[in-house]
């Protein structure tokens, strides 16, 4: 147990575009609910909306009418990366949490979360057991850097149809060492909740803005280790709605292709 410290600041960015109305709300009512619990930390909020701002102005005020909101608007659609990047330098802060606007975060997830962070300073970034919110099963969340046929996969091919893929996918998604314990140092995790401390972010400059959408998050947990370690924390739950691209259209597919074969040219891949 440590002695009552400084006040630490918390600052959550939420980057949306045309959001779901009901989702962002939840997300919004939770991770609010949830940032309420840590002791000794103030919270700001800060939403980038890469459309023209008025729907999700009105769903966070409608939602959380009290809450310290800075509403970032009116640069255009840039990208999550970068909306997340203008967020990081808008507000100063201690912590800085990247949430996906389709997440619902438990009510002691971030309590747990901080509070862990506090105790090992090497610690740069903390990710969450996240799960389904209609079967309460667990999304895996840390990754092993993957194959072409395994991204070909997730990025084309609907869950039906990967049987003959499911033991590649299972040791990307790394199934065989996720458990009910902490995981140190996984090589790359999912960007839908990354609890990062701002100094670390900062020092290697956010999000690389090249990615407009996908791969983003992989290349941020690749460079984040020059800063100190990644942690998987079982205690620090959230339910996510997200769908992978295959889900979405040949927009978002053709975003996938192309910030793959950026993250390949950067980083490497095997076949």
């Amino acid at each position: 147990m440590i002695a009552r410290q400084q006040l630490s600041r918390l600052a959550i960015s939420i980057v949306i575009y045309r959001p779901d109305a009901q989702l962002l709300a939840q997300t919004v009512a939770s991770v609010l609910t949830s940032a309420a619990q840590i002791p000794d930390c103030s919270t700001r909020l800060v939403l980038v909306s890469n459309d023209d701002g008025s729907a999700g102005a009105r769903i966070v005020a409608e939602t959380s009418p009290s809450a310290e909101v800075l509403h970032l608007s009116g640069h255009g659609n840039v990208g999550y990366g970068a909306g997340h990047n203008m967020a990081l330098h808008a507000v100063e802060s201690d912590f800085h949490l990247i949430l996906n606007p389709d997440v619902v975060v438990d009510t002691q997830a971030l309590a747990a979360a901080v509070d862990f962070m506090r105790h090992h300073p090497d610690v740069v970034m903390l990710s969450p057991d996240a799960r389904c919110p209609t079967t309460s099963g667990r999304l895996f969340l840390c990754r092993r850097m993957p194959r072409w046929s395994v991204l070909f996969a997730r990025g084309f091919v609907p869950a039906r149809f990967r049987r003959r893929l499911r033991p590649a996918l299972d040791h990307y998604e790394m199934r065989d060492v996720l458990g009910d314990t902490l995981l140190w140092d996984p090589p790359l995790v999912s960007g839908c909740f990354m609890l990062a401390r701002t100094h670390a972010l900062r020092e290697i400059r956010g999000f690389d803005e090249r990615y407009f959408l996908y791969f983003e998050d992989y290349d941020l947990s690749l460079r984040l280790r020059s800063q100190g370690r990644i942690v998987w924390h079982p205690s620090v739950r959230i339910w996510h709605s997200g769908g992978g691209a295959a889900k979405k259209g040949l927009r978002h597919q053709w975003m996938f292709v192309r910030s793959a074969l950026r993250f390949r040219k950067k980083w490497g891949l095997p076949l």
